[in-house]
């Protein structure tokens, strides 16, 4: 090799060399930067987690609270709704018992059966 080719390689690998050692602290910088930003970023990330997780859940709550609300209501209707027949059934089968009652007192048997009697 040419000894001017070889003072060319040696200058550019000094170049570079130079090059790299004076960019290296920067380089450095700007990784931990980098990294601190990403931290800081993962921190922000894992907080508005936490903040949604946290009004999601309380939504969830609130809906659950409206829903048994209304489920109890329901509930409550419904046995309203069976005392009521009960209070009809009970008044109906007292009437029954007094008509079958007042056909005792005037001796009459009742209706009598249809069909092919003769």
């Amino acid at each position: 090799m040419a000894p001017e080719i070889v003072i060319a390689l040696v200058t550019a690998a000094s170049a570079v060399g130079v090059a790299v050692v004076t960019a290296l602290p920067a380089l450095m910088a700007a990784l931990r930067r980098t990294r601190n930003a990403v931290g800081a970023v993962e921190d922000s990330v894992a907080a508005q987690g936490a903040e949604t997780r946290a009004a999601t859940i309380d939504a969830l709550d609130a809906v659950g609270s409206r829903l048994q609300a209304r489920f109890d209501a329901r509930l409550d209707d419904v046995r309203d709704d069976i005392d009521e027949v009960r209070e009809h059934l009970t008044r109906v089968r007292e009437w029954q018992a007094g008509h079958d009652a007042e056909h005792l007192i005037i001796g009459d048997p009742g209706p009598r059966p249809r069909g092919d009697a003769a």
